[in-house]
Formats: structure tokens, sequence, C-alpha cells
């Protein structure tokens, strides 16, 4: 019996297909159920009022930033067919330009700081975001020629030449025509301040201290509203991907991604569409280097843009489906709360309740305790090892994605290329000739 089914292929009940089929209610309720996973969590921890929101606001803050890389890639490979491995380096450029364009001249700066060219923060922000778009154009180029897994090595080592030409000594101070400006090398600069946080310093002071009188940390305040703001980015970004897919330009995209010869004989200069799309998605991520590794933390260093974090950001696309931007959404916030986050919160309760403490250096060590029938050294091994252990997570979820769900969660979500759905034009033909007949049959 066919009907509507849920992302693991079991049959969903009419009453709820009916609801499941919004985006949104599978956003908020994948959601929902993470962040009571987390509240959970923190009541076993014992956490108090701001504990748990300082607990959901880092939680939020990574799922909205990983989800605006993530819809940029699903623009990218999702509707595109772009192999863009090279995501962080477009992101560096993003920051790098805003911040040191926004620093004070020379003369102005802070002694032992870095100078800049003393640009007002906003219009260092758009050029940050413009460089990172023609950052994306200069490396969009070899598509004319390239496919597939070539273009992917193309954009890797594009972003791996950026992080270690930020990263050069050469660059850490440099003077060009009376302006002296740097990177900071691989010591990194110090960006530009939180507008979000400043404004709450000063503007926004009563609003803290009417939250402080009720008995919550005023600290929140400015840290949620930060996080609202890039909620807002998310929103958008998702907003305009959904309308460039749903345009004629977006469903060129479509059959590029499809068949790009078959496009090409209907008159559609495909490289064109590919670039185009690869440098919207760049600006894009432009923009995100800026609010995330820039006004988040305020200090920036090559070493945060680092290979390991684009392949994070598939791994979100991957799990929720490719072609789908509420998939990738879900993919997302399924990534982060139980893959990236989760070793670390099963480790807390483990701390808690176990009652393990200190550390155990190797892994032979660990090996050696168990054969002796002491298996805490092992737990309190694993559970050092969170990096390791989130790589290994990853690892078993994509092995049962590729027996179970090789499309992703939402990967086989029908995207037609046509603005006229044929399926049911057809269809409605179909009905309207069988009730042409059946009143023939009647007057006969």
């Amino acid at each position: 019996m066919s009907g509507p089914t849920d992302p693991i292929g079991r049959r969903l009940p009419d009453w709820v297909a009916t609801y499941w089929e919004q985006d949104l209610i599978k956003i908020l309720g994948t959601l929902a159920v993470v962040y009571a996973l987390y509240l959970f969590v923190g009541l076993l921890l014992g956490y108090d009022l701001f504990g748990q929101l300082n607990s959901l606001r880092r939680l939020t803050f990574l799922i909205v930033v990983y989800g605006i890389a993530a819809l940029v890639v699903n623009l990218h490979w999702g509707y595109s067919g772009l192999f863009n491995i090279g995501v962080v380096g477009f992101m560096a450029v993003g920051v790098y330009t805003a911040t040191i364009l926004s620093r004070p001249v020379a003369g102005q700066n802070p002694t032992g700081s870095l100078p800049g060219f003393g640009v007002p923060l906003p219009l260092a922000v758009i050029a940050g975001v413009l460089t990172a778009a023609a950052a994306g154009y200069v490396a969009a180029l070899p598509s004319l020629r390239l496919r597939d897994d070539y273009f992917a090595i193309v954009t890797l080592a594009f972003a791996e030449i950026l992080r270690i030409t930020f990263k050069s000594s050469e660059l850490q101070e440099v003077t060009v025509f009376g302006w002296t400006f740097g990177t900071g090398g691989g010591r990194g600069i110090r960006t530009f301040s939180n507008p979000v946080r400043d404004f709450f310093e000063t503007s926004g002071q009563p609003l803290v201290t009417a939250v402080e009188t009720v008995g919550v940390d005023g600290r929140v305040v400015p840290d949620w509203s930060f996080v609202f703001v890039l909620l807002v980015i998310l929103i958008g970004t998702y907003w305009l991907i959904a309308r460039l897919s749903a345009s004629p330009f977006g469903r060129v995209l479509k059959g590029i991604r499809d068949d790009e010869e078959a496009t090409q004989s209907l008159a559609k200069h495909t490289s064109s569409f590919k670039i185009r799309a690869f440098v919207i998605g760049c600006a894009i991520l432009g923009l995100l280097g800026i609010v995330w590794q820039g006004a988040s933390s305020g200090y920036v260093t090559p070493d945060r843009f680092i290979p390991e974090l684009t392949f994070f950001i598939w791994i979100a696309v991957i799990v929720g489906g490719a072609g789908s931007n509420t998939g990738t959404v879900v993919g997302t916030i399924l990534f982060v709360g139980l893959i990236l986050e989760g070793p670390g919160q099963v480790r807390r309760v483990v701390e808690e309740f176990v009652g393990l403490s200190g550390s155990v250096p190797t892994f032979p060590d660990a090996l050696g305790a168990l054969v002796g029938g002491n298996i805490d050294p092992l737990v309190l091994y694993v559970f050092d090892q969170t990096s390791a252990l989130r790589v290994i997570l990853t690892g078993l979820v994509l092995i049962w994605l590729l027996k179970r769900r090789p499309q992703g969660l939402f990967g086989n979500r029908q995207e037609i290329a046509s603005s006229v759905d044929l399926k049911r034009l057809v269809a409605e033909r179909r009905e309207n000739k069988s009730g042409a007949q059946v009143q023939g049959g009647d007057g006969d």
C-alpha cells in the first residue's frame, strides 16, 4: 500500500502526513526534538536558566552558520552540479578583506596592532562580499573546461592556496604605496568589534538591565540578539535560493545538473549559468565568513579555514539530501545536534554520573586496563578523543545512509525543471476525459 513516508521509508498516518508535507513543520519539528534532547541533558547536569539558555544559544548559533554554508553547497551541487569543496576559502576572503579595510590607518591604531585602511564597517562588509564573489569568479573559470571531481580539486587547491597565503609571514605586515596593512600571518589578526554587542553596551543597556531585574543573566540579551541576526541571514539565504531554484534561471541550473549537453542543445550558454550560480554562492560565503569568523569571535587566524570545516558542511548536505533546501536545513540540525556537539554532551553526562576523572594518554593503556577487567580507562579515553569520536560517528552515519538512504533524508523530492507540472496536467486531462466519457455514455 503506497502513501506518504517518513525519511527512512516508513508509511505515515494520513493526519501526520498532512502536516509532514509542510517544509516548515519538518524543520521546526526536527529542531524541537534536538532542543528537547539538550534541555533534558541540561536538567541531568543541573543547569540553571542561564546555563540552559547558553547551551541552546551555542547549539542554535552553530545550526544557523552551518545551515547558511550548507544552503550554498546545495545551490552549487544540488542545483548546479558544481562540486565545490573549497567553501572555507571564500569565507576567508570575505572576513580578511573586511578586517583589513576596517582597521584604523597607521598612526591611529593602538600600539603594536596591525594598521588598515580605516574604511567604515558597512562599506568594509560590502567590499568583503564583493571580493569573495570576485574570487569565486576566478575559481569558476576552470569550470568551462573541468567537471565533477576535477573541479573539486581546483576549488580545494584554491582554498588551500588562500589559507597558506594569509598565513605567509611575508604578508604579516606590508607597506604598498605608503599604506601599511597585513594579514597577521600565522598568529592571525584582530577583527572589528561585534556591532550587536556594541549596541547593547551603549544604547541597548536599559534592555539588559530590565532582563537582569527578573533574575536572568544580562549576557543572554546580546548573545541571543546576535544569533537572531544570523537567523535572519539564514532565512534570507533560504528565500533567495528557493526563489532562484523556482525561476527560469534555476530551471536551467537543474537542467545543467541532470544533463548539460541536453541543456546546451536548447541554446543555453551553460558555462555562463554555472559561473553566475557559483559567484552568487561565494558572495554569500564571504558574508558568512564576516559574521561567523569575524563578528562572533573578534579574532581570526588562517587555521580556522581548514578543509575539515568544508567536509563537515558537506556532510550536513549529504544527510539532508542534495537538491532540497528543506532537507539541507534538517540535515544541518541533525548533524550539528547529534554529531558535531553530541559527543561533548554525552561526555558531560558520563563524567557527571559515572564519576570518571583524569585522563588516559594512549589507547594501549586503556586496552591494558580493559584486559585487567577495568573498563573505566577505556571509556575515559574514548570521550577524551572528542574530535576522533566525531569522525567515527560521521563515518557510521555515512555508511548507514549509503545502505538505507543514499539520496539523503529528503533527496528523493521531485524538483521539476519545467514551470508547469506536466504529471499533474496529464492526470487532470485523463480525469476530464474519463468524466466526459461517462457523461456521454449516460446520454446514449
